[in-house]
């Protein structure tokens, strides 16, 4: 049985080897990536049942995912093998530590069929989460929405990360914004990075104030969400729901890669939440349990830049040496 599932790209990242511009870069690593297979594998490492569904090409690198993703105990059901389209690659390059990416588009990962994902396997979760990479082609945007309408439909708890990367929507961007709202609308939990949330919240109000963040929270809530994450980096992050929101201070490290650190930390919100029952009570926790679930977060995100590759997430073992555990 599993607890979790995200839809979304399973893909390779080529991570440079050296600091510098990527047109410089002759050595790169082979990771397994891709944001919401980071997430699972995040959630498996922290004790939480959790599986992918998504589609890689039938070719090595699709074999390599399906492996990798088998060998931290994410359950590969769901993956779907396509036979034209090849699995998706991205090349990361590192600057002091920061990624930037180049995604490239009809990949294996653009096609997910919903006729073939196995709707009992949707059905019976506590939570699904995806992000926006999948909305920016057919057939893997209705694929995405028909998921998680019929997520809804059995009252599994849907989790959203806003992840944008716009050289994807090049030419489409009001139509991003538009499937981001839907995406929202349709959410539990969703989960932005600070400049993602004021860009978000100035394209439905028509309006750049944000001096009041609770407010613009309290906007956002209107929309659905009983609970928002907002990323803000080295200040921390802030969780908020209708009403009342936390700020919670970062944790300090020396990143290495902080590749992934956005995952890692969704990761732990979502096992936060599955513990205690919070997640049957999403609108009604306390502003304690808000703490507790943003230092658990943003701990193990930061422990996760300690080590090159997106699937850096330390274990519930290695938590317990640094006296941190879920509560």
């Amino acid at each position: 049985m599993v607890d979790v599932a995200a839809i979304g790209e399973v893909l390779i990242d080529f991570i440079a080897k050296e600091e510098g511009p990527l047109e410089k870069i002759k050595d790169f690593e082979k990771h397994a990536g891709g944001a919401p297979a980071n997430v699972m594998v995040g959630l498996s490492r922290l004790g939480v049942s959790s599986g992918l569904i998504s589609r890689v090409g039938d070719d090595p690198f699709g074999k390599f995912l399906i492996g990798a993703l088998d060998s931290e105990g994410v359950d590969t059901s769901q993956i779907q093998i396509d036979k034209e389209w090849h699995t998706g690659v991205v090349f990361v390059q590192l600057q002091q530590a920061n990624p930037e990416f180049i995604l490239y588009k009809n990949v294996a990962y653009n096609f997910i069929s919903y006729s073939e994902i196995d709707l009992k396997y949707i059905s019976k979760l506590k939570v699904l989460h995806f992000g926006s990479v999948l909305l920016r082609e057919e057939p893997s945007r209705s694929t995405t929405f028909k998921a998680i309408q019929y997520a809804r439909t059995h009252k599994v708890t849907i989790s959203f990360d806003v992840n944008i990367r716009k050289d994807l929507w090049k030419g489409k961007e009001d139509k991003m914004w538009e499937d981001i709202q839907k995406s929202v609308e349709l959410a539990d939990i969703a989960k932005f990075s600070e400049n993602e949330f004021i860009e978000f919240v100035s394209q439905i109000t028509n309006s750049n104030n944000t001096n009041d963040m609770q407010k613009l929270i309290n906007i956002v809530t209107s929309l659905g969400p009983k609970l928002i994450i907002i990323t803000q980096g080295d200040k921390g992050c802030l969780i908020g729901q209708k009403g009342f929101s936390v700020h919670i201070e970062p944790y300090k490290v020396k990143p290495i890669d902080t590749t992934g650190a956005g995952d890692a930390f969704m990761a732990a919100i979502i096992a936060g939440i599955l513990t205690n029952n919070r997640v049957s009570r999403l609108k009604n926790l306390s502003d304690e349990e808000l703490k507790e679930l943003g230092k658990f977060a943003v701990v193990v995100a930061a422990l996760s830049t300690l080590k090159k590759g997106a699937w850096s997430v330390p274990t519930l073992r290695d938590l317990k040496k640094y006296g941190i555990s879920l509560r």
